[in-house]
């Protein structure tokens, strides 16, 4: 059984694995699904792609500045509105900017009220659950019409696992953190599997709206629903989350909010669609991995992690868990990496100041461990590294690999068993984290 199919009792044990909703949900599924990177865009975009399809959604318009957040109000000529700090994270209604302001989601009543609270949120880095203390940018506001809601709903359509396809997700309880509907009442969630190849029909959909509650407003639902799969297969979507799914006073549905995640595999074909990507709302380090062609995450930890192979690089980060360690990063340098590769990848991973000792584990098939070697000795001599490297090669080359590091004059410390290259990876951090927090300034200076 894999580790999605272990998931199944959060949804009251049921058999769907919903990407982006799983993930949020299940920890070991987030752990396992670190390396997919796929496009995320603002929700006004994702609101726009909504609006051009026939999705009903609220009015609202984008403003970049104060003053275009106070024509942006003026222009919905409302007196109820909202102000959104449009930052790529959740949890933005319970967030605080480094300005002072708390919550990147908030009531207005005037077009002034608009450009005071702009002031405080563009160009301010909010902070939430989901960034950690770092934040991210605010860089644009949107402004949207308030609506009066009688009822909300969820709706999602998801890449389920366990079918190997399309899934729609829907529950009578939207509005809220759907995570904890999923722990506190599983059966108000519904799923419905869809056949890739038959498509989904209205039909369906109607039956679908009906199960989860929508009662009078099932019609309706159905209408939606249709329209939202077809921009999710349009789009290359691998999430398409809709929370609330709401009512308004006068009987009629719309999109309030919405989230669109779209797979990172399809850019060749949705070339427009990936020229929308933030690079501001994404880590540096990230932005420049992309360019080198190299799979980079950003983590939390103070261990460097440079391996081939998106298996591997996940057993390394779970082994340094396992021995008490942390992982800085999730580094994929790929099988036909050169050696000027690998010393970008060393660039990417120690320009992390919290990062006090790297793990490299190679095993060659494609890969040649000599080629890493060289990669390795270029690094040590051109970057001038202050923290300790241990290095677990096996495979193609490891003999001439072997005889490159030993020659090379650096103190890199080979370890062929991978148990024990984490053990003394995990030991050298302590130690030069130890040292730190003493006031040492201790430096593992690689020239001999």
């Amino acid at each position: 059984m894999s580790l999605l199919s272990k998931c199944g009792t959060c949804l009251g044990k049921q058999s769907l694995q919903a990407g982006d909703f799983l993930r949020r949900i299940c920890p070991a599924v987030s752990a396992a699904s670190q390396q997919v990177r796929n496009l995320s865009i603002h929700e006004y975009m994702s609101m726009k792609i909504l609006q051009d399809a026939g999705v009903p959604v609220p009015k609202f318009a984008v403003a970049s500045t104060p003053k275009e957040a106070r024509a942006a109000a003026e222009s919905l000529e409302s007196k109820d509105m909202m102000i959104k700090a449009q930052v790529l994270a959740g949890g933005r209604g319970k967030g605080y900017f480094d300005s002072g302001l708390k919550a990147g989601v908030k009531m207005i009543f005037s077009p002034e009220e608009a450009e005071q609270l702009a002031e405080k949120m563009i160009g301010f880095k909010l902070i939430t659950k989901q960034t950690g203390e770092r934040g991210r940018i605010c860089s644009k506001v949107m402004i949207s019409q308030r609506l009066f809601t009688r009822r909300e709903f969820y709706f999602a359509i998801v890449m389920d696992r366990a079918t190997q396809g399309p899934a729609l997700i829907g529950s009578s309880q939207g509005g809220v953190n759907i995570e904890d509907v999923a722990r506190d009442s599983p059966d108000a969630i519904k799923t419905l599997p869809i056949n890739i190849e038959k498509g989904l029909t209205r039909e369906q959909c109607l039956k679908f709206a009906n199960d989860v509650g929508f009662e009078d407003l099932s019609e309706q639902a159905a209408d939606i629903m249709v329209k939202l799969y077809a921009i999710f297969l349009k789009k290359d979507a691998t999430t398409v989350e809709i929370n609330p799914l709401a009512e308004d006073s006068s009987g009629h549905l719309y999109c309030v909010d919405a989230k669109l995640n779209f797979d990172d595999n399809a850019d060749f074909r949705q070339k427009e669609l990936f020229a929308l990507r933030d690079w501001s709302q994404e880590d540096e380090r990230e932005h420049e991995a992309s360019k080198l062609n190299i799979n980079y995450i950003q983590l939390d930890g103070n261990i460097g992690c440079l391996v081939n192979g998106a298996g591997l690089a996940m057993s390394t980060m779970d082994i340094i868990k396992l021995h008490g360690g942390s992982p800085a990063n999730f580094l994929d340098v790929g099988g036909g990496a050169t050696a000027e590769q690998v010393m970008n990848s060393f660039k990417l991973i120690t320009s992390d100041p919290n990062v006090q000792a790297v793990l490299v584990n190679i095993f060659g098939g494609i890969m040649r461990c000599d080629v890493i070697a060289k990669g390795i000795i270029m690094a040590a001599e051109t970057l001038d590294l202050k923290v300790p490297i241990v290095c677990r090669l096996q495979g193609t080359n490891v003999e001439d690999a072997k005889i490159l590091i030993a020659t090379s004059r650096m103190k890199i410390l080979a370890c062929d068993d991978l148990d024990e290259a984490a053990k003394m990876a995990v030991k050298l951090a302590a130690i030069v984290r130890l040292a730190k927090e003493g006031g040492l300034d201790v430096k593992f200076e690689l020239p001999i």
